[in-house]
């Protein structure tokens, strides 16, 4: 890496090892989109049933909820490489299996659940180890870039994948989509062993995998900063983001817009979380990450209230789309919630649907900023010996209990209506947010 790569590409793409990384996950990540869409229309298919649809989706993050905190141990004590390697290529076999069941058409119910919950399970070693390899691919320096460069990966992928899954569905079914997801995992693969990287050093394991364990537990417990970061993500993992799994809800029954409103709204979502990365990627290590994760966290539960009062779809997409743009932004130029605030109730005047879709995509943006934010500021305030544990816990918090999220929200929306859930939900996080910058000074100093 030098100034003259550095002019020429962003951050963390400055680094060999992280491009070799980023474009072989790039390319994973549409396959694995498309699998997403292919397997809920298979389940479909298969059961005719909602129900087994949602437990098909909460069996394949059962694993991490399960087994992530352990892997954590795992991941602090082995080659990272090696392991994300291992993780992929069962991902890629599970992918392949799917594939191979559906064009021989003896595929059942229960072989789909099973490979769900085998998934899973690898799924709770692969997070933390990807989490904690992207530190030693570029550093502490770009470690915000590399993050958010990845989202903005993850985000680019939402909207190719599904896309392409739709038309391949439409001519050949299913089953090609399961194979083209085995395959696209060989480009990630691929990349991690053309990468050069100094050689493993094994640590010596002076203690067992329990006391290992507590270790990691009394390190996040004696910092306050690590603290409130894990609580805020649990949090906003529980109440906030869970408004993703209504939008069918206000789709249909709040905005009267059918499926094809519901795909308005959720790629809004997406196009807003792919800029709003990109932005943070941009501005990289200028960017005061505890001030400017509160803010963003702050501006997206504010904009989600809004989006709850603003019965016209137009209206709600805009303001959505800038929720998540106003973290971004919020984080690239630092203070400017006024600015927001401003434009905020400008649009709540404006009924038009391309106002609706700025709204999703900001909020998209901003839940990516707090996230991407969040994820950095844990693994910089970490020992490198307990990276892997601490992102562990992360992954616990921020995967594995979603599923509780996703209960909640529906179960509170069939009581009181889609908005009202979804604004208690941004009320929770918005008062997590204001204990944790009380209580918390040191975290909103974080540089």
């Amino acid at each position: 890496m030098d100034g003259a790569a550095r002019t020429f590409r962003i951050g963390a793409l400055a680094h060999r090892n992280f491009r070799l990384f980023f474009y072989g996950q790039g390319i994973s990540l549409i396959g694995s989109w498309m699998q997403s869409v292919a397997l809920g229309w298979l389940v479909l298919d298969l059961t005719n049933s909602a129900f087994a649809v949602g437990l098909n989706q909460a069996l394949r993050s059962l694993g991490v909820l399960l087994c992530t905190l352990y892997a954590g141990i795992v991941v602090d004590r082995v080659d990272k490489r090696r392991l994300i390697v291992l993780t992929q290529a069962l991902q890629m076999a599970e992918a392949t299996a799917l594939g191979v069941l559906v064009l021989a058409k003896v595929i059942a119910v229960w072989q789909v659940m099973v490979l769900a919950l085998g998934f899973g399970l690898v799924n709770a070693f692969d997070i933390p180890a990807r989490q904690a390899f992207l530190v030693e691919l570029v550093g502490k320096r770009d470690l915000v870039s590399a993050i958010a460069l990845n989202s903005s990966m993850f985000n680019a992928a939402r909207i190719v994948g599904p896309a392409v899954a739709g038309l391949l569905i439409g001519v050949a079914g299913v089953g090609p989509c399961f194979l083209a997801n085995g395959v696209s995992y060989l480009a990630v693969i691929w990349g991690l062993v053309a990468m050069r990287l100094p050689p493993f050093e094994r640590r010596p394991a002076s203690e067992s995998g329990w006391e290992a364990f507590r270790v990691g537990v009394r390190f996040i417990r004696s910092d306050r900063r690590v603290l409130s970061l894990v609580l805020l993500v649990a949090v906003m993992s529980v109440f906030g983001y869970p408004f993703l799994v209504l939008m069918p809800v206000f789709a249909r029954d709040v905005l009267h817009r059918g499926a094809g409103g519901y795909g308005a709204l959720m790629s809004s979502v997406g196009v807003g979380a792919m800029i709003g990365a990109l932005g943070l990627a941009i501005a990289g290590g200028r960017v005061p990450k505890g001030s400017t994760m509160l803010v963003g966290a702050g501006a997206f539960c504010v904009l989600l209230i809004a989006f709850t009062a603003v019965p016209r779809f137009g209206a709600d997409l805009v303001l959505l789309a800038l929720d998540g743009c106003a973290m971004i932004v919020t984080t690239a130029l630092a203070n400017t919630m006024l600015h927001f605030c401003v434009l905020l109730i400008a649009f709540t005047a404006v009924p038009r649907f391309g106002a609706d879709l700025v709204l999703l995509a900001l909020d998209g943006c901003a839940m990516i900023v707090t996230t991407a934010l969040a994820n950095t500021m844990l693994q910089t305030l970490v020992p490198d010996e307990m990276r892997g544990r601490v992102m562990a816990f992360y992954a616990f918090v921020f995967v594995g209990m979603a599923p509780f999220g996703a209960f909640q929200a529906g179960l509170l929306a069939d009581q009181v209506g889609a908005p009202a859930a979804v604004a208690l939900g941004g009320a929770v996080c918005l008062a997590a947010i204001a204990v944790a910058t009380w209580r918390v000074p040191a975290l909103r100093l974080t540089p």
